[in-house]
């Protein structure tokens, strides 16, 4: 199977995440700035430990691969000779299982493009968890790694499990939500020694610390298809491959830059940036602004400058911000925006009126025109007619600034309105026989109901000043009744309801025709044909047992239970083969008597077209056995040695989309025995399959 997810891996019936026995102790916790590729400078992880992306090919031990590269034999440069996919982690596991497969476990972060291409905007980092291993289909395992446990089935590809988490470009911050991290590491208890500056060398296998679990190794173990027990471990390794370089450049990251001016164009320019504690973030020297290349105060990775400008600011004037600790120095530029500030945001309800005020600290001679989005320029005037107000607005300048305020309202304060009545009635009457009101499907704020009859024969009104009233009419004619509630937003108009009551006779029964259904689906029984009923009551009366809800109501449902498949290992001498239909008896009353009808439920045919192939090879004490179904509904086959359901059971398969089905496995031997039967879960059956046998 190929399993791939941008939030944690779905459960589904082949692949399952299991929730570790102890709780997760780290994971990555920091998306680092964004360096001049589009990609996150770097990533830190809950151990204080951060990992620059490795994008380079001069680095042996921090490389991407050649055929990434567009032209390997050119240095990596950005847009135009950039890798396609790359790692900030890279953490392989290859181990041989007891029957000689090989199995791959990568447990990576990864940067890569959302359309294969090196597209900016495209830019995406996710953290990686794939399990893959050949094995025959229908065979569990559990894989135990460093982030975490997984239930897997084979199918006729095998184990084949991709989780990925952050595949979002753009949303660098997704990758933490993933179960990858913290970043494994090389052991330092065990010798070698990582590589000064990395997480280890990724040429040599070697144990590892970092799993949130305390699982720094890959157990593989075969469990029972049905059961889930432990079967026995067919892999373990406890060594790695891992790549990855601790960052020395922290990068710089502008969160703004504004201007203030006076009419005559002087003021200051003001930078608020962010990166590690203890940069040298720097504002870089700018003529056309006057400035002067000057260091940022910093606190806590936090940084603040404040410069003076000179003379009116140029058209689309920005600022040049480095980290001059960087080597290669970094740098990021920012348009130069003005500050906004609301200083009023009020909505009058009564007057049903938006009023904002604002300033801009683009003083000069031209100063930006400010708007409110959605609603237009800010003129000193009121919105009008506004039914809604948006519970805050934003305020732009064509200068480049934004703000964003709460509005304060004003006004009356709202009630509730008036409820609104709604009466139903049954669709039948019958003399003698109760006939519901219902005035649930009123709507509004209700303190009270209260029916009232208004035309017809005299009748006795049961529950009049509740939600849902009766009566029993005495006599054949209609009946006429209102409905009216009160409540604190005043008092509903009337609703009114006719009812037709008829003679009296014996009830009707008319349980439904009967159905053909898959076997473990949810079946429907419908006696809507029935009349003059007061009472419904359904019992089973043969067929497979099964539960039945809602048996006193008009359609009570059931699932039809999946046929049981034979135990493994077998043999299975009480295995019962039951695709007998359900039948069920329905029987309805009224006051003059009662009526009952049958309805059948038979499963869905299954057939083998074609028959199905059997083949044992005796040299390898291999199995092969495939067919198609008749039926395409996701159900599974189970073959067994001997002519009848209860011999030693071969193994076990799905169905797939196209109705085919495989089962390749190793064993049982055959012994003199030379057929086969399979069964299954949907009511599929063919006893005595000869086997052919070959070397």
């Amino acid at each position: 199977m190929t399993l791939t997810v941008v939030t944690s891996l779905a459960a589904s019936a082949n692949a399952t995440v299991v929730t570790p026995p102890t709780a997760r102790d780290g994971r990555l916790t920091q998306v680092g700035p964004i360096a001049e590729a589009g990609f996150p400078a770097w990533y830190r992880d809950s151990t204080g430990a951060r990992l620059e992306p490795c994008f380079t090919m001069d680095d042996p031990l921090c490389a991407v691969l050649p055929d990434e590269v567009p032209n390997p034999d050119l240095p990596v440069s950005y847009p135009d000779n950039f890798p396609g996919e790359f790692f900030y982690q890279l953490a392989d596991a290859t181990l041989t299982l007891t029957d000689g497969t090989k199995a791959v476990i990568g447990l990576n972060v990864e940067g890569a493009w959302a359309n294969d291409a090196v597209i900016p905007g495209d830019q995406m980092v996710f953290g990686r968890v794939r399990i893959r291993f050949a094995a025959a289909a229908g065979r569990r395992f559990r894989i135990t790694h460093p982030y975490g446990i997984d239930d897997l089935t084979a199918d006729d590809k095998g184990v084949r499990m991709t989780e990925d988490v952050g595949t979002i470009p753009g949303a660098f911050g997704g990758v933490l939500n993933g179960r990858v991290g913290p970043f494994l590491k090389w052991d330092p208890a065990v010798t070698p020694s990582a590589p000064a500056g990395y997480v280890g060398d990724p040429g040599v296998d070697h144990k590892v610390v970092g799993s949130p679990y305390g699982t720094n190794f890959i157990r593989i173990e075969e469990l029972n298809p049905q059961t889930g027990a432990v079967i026995s471990q067919v892999g373990f390794t406890d060594t790695f491959s891992v790549q990855g370089r601790y960052a020395t450049n922290a990068g710089v990251d502008v969160d703004q830059a504004t201007y203030t001016t006076g009419p005559d164009g002087t003021g200051a320019i003001e930078v608020y940036a962010t990166s590690e504690p203890g940069q040298a973030i720097e504002i870089a020297a700018n003529p056309a602004l006057g400035i002067r290349g000057t260091r940022l105060r910093g606190a806590n990775g936090h940084y603040y400058g404040r410069f003076p400008i000179s003379g009116p600011l140029p058209a689309g004037a920005s600022v040049d911000i480095v980290n001059a600790s960087d080597r290669p120095v970094a740098k990021k530029t920012r348009a130069l925006v003005d500050v906004v500030q609301v200083t009023k945001a009020t909505y009058d309800a009564d007057a049903r009126t938006l009023t904002v005020a604002a300033t801009s600290s683009d003083q000069d001679a031209h100063p930006g025109v400010l708007s409110v989005a959605g609603y237009g320029p800010i003129t000193g005037q009121p919105f009008t007619h506004v039914e809604v107000p948006p519970a805050a607005i934003t305020v732009t300048s064509t200068s480049g600034g934004s703000a964003t305020a709460s509005l304060l309202g004003s006004g009356a304060v709202f009630g509730p309105e008036a409820p609104i009545a709604g009466a139903t009635a049954d669709a039948t009457a019958v003399v003698g026989q109760t006939v519901k009101l219902d005035g649930t499907g009123s709507t509004g704020e209700i303190d009270s109901y209260a029916w009232t009859q208004t035309a017809g024969p005299a009748a006795i009104l049961t529950g009049g000043t509740t939600a849902s009233a009766s009566f029993v009419p005495p006599v054949p004619g209609s009946y006429t009744f209102s409905l009216v509630l009160t409540g604190p937003g005043g008092t509903s108009k009337p609703a009114t309801v006719t009812v037709t009551a008829v003679p009296a006779s014996k009830p009707i029964a008319e349980a439904g025709p009967d159905q053909t259904v898959l076997r473990g689906k949810t079946v429907t029984l419908d006696s809507a044909g029935s009349a003059g009923v007061e009472s419904y009551s359904w019992k089973q009366v043969s067929g497979p047992a099964v539960t039945l809800a809602g048996a006193t109501a008009a359609k009570p449902t059931f699932t039809f239970p999946a046929q049981a498949l034979p135990a493994s290992p077998g043999p299975n001498a009480s295995f019962v083969y039951d695709n007998d239909p359900v039948v069920f008896e329905l029987t309805v009353t009224n006051p003059n008597g009662t009526a009952t009808d049958r309805v059948t439920i038979r499963p869905t045919a299954e057939t083998f077209p074609g028959g199905v192939t059997v083949r044992y090879r005796t040299g390898n004490n291999e199995w092969r056995i495939t067919g198609t179904s008749s039926l395409i509904a996701g159900q599974r086959i189970t073959a067994v040695l001997g002519d009848t359901l209860g011999g030693r059971v071969i193994g076990t398969a799905a169905v797939d989309a196209s109705g085919a089905y495989s089962i390749r496995v190793t064993g049982p031997a055959p012994g003199t025995v030379r057929t086969i039967s399979v069964v299954t879960t949907t009511g599929g059956r063919a006893l005595a399959v000869p086997v052919t046998v070959t070397n």
